[in-house]
């Protein structure tokens, strides 16, 4: 499934972090990089999912969710394709 390596420098602190999330969800440091990799780069920006969500809102007639509602719905759904793709378990949601 994955094709390319990649060789990241960092420094001891930020490797322990990752390792202790890691066991604590029991997954790798890899994939926890890939999951990190995959919101930053195939996510919308915030921004534009506020714009998206004003929109929706501006609709008349029809019941709306607020922002923050989008905004679970599509982290929600990000998470479960994540998972789908790199086998990470997913976290309770803290709120």
């Amino acid at each position: 499934m994955f094709s390319e390596r990649v060789q990241v420098l960092m420094t001891k602190a930020q490797h322990r972090d990752l390792e202790t999330e890691a066991r604590e969800r029991g997954t790798s440091v890899g994939a926890l990089i890939r999951e990190a990799v995959d919101a930053r780069h195939r996510s919308f920006p915030l921004e534009r999912r506020h714009r998206a969500a004003r929109e929706i809102a501006a609709m008349r007639g029809h019941p709306t969710p607020s922002v923050d509602e989008i905004e679970r719905i599509v982290d929600d759904e990000r998470e479960e394709w994540i998972e789908r793709l790199g086998g990470v378990k997913k976290q309770p949601r803290k709120r």
